[in-house]
């Protein structure tokens, strides 16, 4: 870990700012929009265009990379969502801000690919599965960091705006600066809805609820408590809990996965998830919703790595990285409905309508995990593929970089296995 730190700790710290900027900008919008008397609906249709424009950018920035370049690519994009950071207070209208958002979701997306291509080209085969860990944190370090700067400034003013602005222009130095090599960008062709869907309906079905819940998440959670009456700090400490969650139950959910059925896995982890969402609905006081928080981003935000590993389990080594296209895309679409379906159930029974949409979609996921187990056997522990842990904000590249390390782990395993085979025959004993 400390040999990866060292050599992209740069790049590193720009990717950790930009998700400060991201991180603070998707939460002083939830709260700036309250101030300015925007309705639920509207906000929840600013807050969806965020992933429509983050879902087009995963399909066009490749295209755009491969034509003018990533250095190019990355200023430009960089450039944009710095000046749209700061157009937001200046024109505090519905129709600017979900133009604003699509732009800033398009542009995030497009540099989420060019700095993960670098990432992945400055690990080795050796250290990629612990890049990737490092990318993670890195990433779950900055929007938790993006919260407490909240707090800094009035969200009815300018300087909050200014921050992340500011934050998003100093990220372009550590990364276009330090590396010197362009990274060759080779994307892999996806595989077809269909045919992935054949794989593992339960990954393709869960990748598509589970898009819904993280958008609520991460669109909703700042309208939410502003509708719940929460104060700013109260606020902060909410959205950055989700996040505090997610990160310390990674490891130990994806432990637990490669040592046991993951659907049966998938169905425990949506149920505890579901739980914390019905007592978040059913508290009013703060302990409370923090201990929902923790549950639902604990739960949620791993099964996003325990989807893309249980459709590994079904899939060729050398189909994997073809497959994350089609499971992004499904993640995709949901996120794009999430703050829609989210905004108008809180139109409907008021803020608890943000817990009762995630509740009832983690609660689908878990009862369609416990159909798929009536549906066909399980792989064995010893045929399943390794935990890849990948978080639900990361662009298509990270995904194609986790699925690698997944294949050259199980490659490394097949061989190991190969090695050992001719032993065991070696040493039996001939029969008398």
């Amino acid at each position: 870990m400390l040999q990866v730190l060292g050599s992209a700790w740069a790049l590193l710290l720009g990717l950790c700012l930009l998700m400060v900027g991201n991180g603070l900008q998707g939460t002083l919008l939830g709260v700036r929009g309250d101030l300015e008397g925007f309705s639920t609906f509207e906000m929840s249709l600013v807050m969806s265009a965020y992933f429509l424009g983050f879902l087009g950018g995963s399909r066009l920035a490749p295209e755009m990379i491969r034509r003018v370049g990533h250095v190019r690519v990355f200023a430009a994009l960089a450039s944009f969502i710095s000046a749209v950071l700061i157009l937001y207070p200046t024109f505090a209208d519905p129709i600017a801000w979900i133009i604003g958002r699509v732009v800033i979701g398009f542009c995030f997306s497009g540099v989420y690919v060019t700095a993960e291509s670098w990432l992945n080209n400055a690990a080795t085969n050796q250290n990629r599965g612990k890049a990737l860990s490092l990318y993670m944190i890195v990433q779950m370090i900055g929007i938790i960091a993006a919260q407490g700067l909240l707090l800094v400034g009035d969200p009815s003013g300018f300087i909050l705006f200014i921050i992340p602005s500011v934050l998003v222009s100093i990220s372009f130095a550590p990364i276009l600066l330090s590396i010197s090599p362009t990274p060759a960008f080779d994307q892999t062709e996806p595989m077809t809805l269909r045919e992935l869907i054949d794989v593992s309906p339960l990954s393709c079905v869960g990748m598509f609820i589970l898009g819904g819940v993280f958008s609520a998440q991460f669109g909703m959670a700042a309208v939410y408590g502003s509708q719940a009456g929460l104060s700013l700090s109260q606020i902060s400490l909410f959205i950055a809990t989700f996040y505090v969650g997610a990160t310390l139950a990674q490891y130990p959910i994806g432990w637990i996965s490669d040592r046991m059925d993951r659907r049966r896995l998938i169905m425990i982890v949506s149920t505890i998830g579901g739980i914390g969402a019905v007592v978040g609905m059913m508290v009013n006081v703060q302990i409370g919703l923090l201990i929902a928080a923790f549950t639902v981003g604990g739960m949620s935000n791993p099964l996003y790595s325990l989807l893309i590993s249980y459709a590994n389990d079904f899939l060729d080594p050398e189909d994997m990285a073809a497959a994350s296209g089609g499971l992004i895309f499904l993640n995709g679409l949901g996120a794009v409905s999430g703050p829609i379906v989210t905004g108008w159930m809180m139109t409907v029974v008021g803020p608890a309508g943000f817990w009762l949409f995630i509740g009832v979609l983690l609660f689908l996921m878990a009862g369609y995990a416990l159909y798929r187990m009536t549906q066909r056997p399980a792989p064995s522990t010893e045929e399943s593929g390794v935990y890849t842990p990948v978080t639900m904000s990361a662009s298509p590249v990270a995904l194609e970089v986790a699925q690698e390390w997944a294949i050259a782990e199980a490659e490394a395993e097949a061989e190991a296995q190969a090695e050992d085979a001719p032993e065991d025959d070696n040493t039996a004993t001939p029969a008398s």
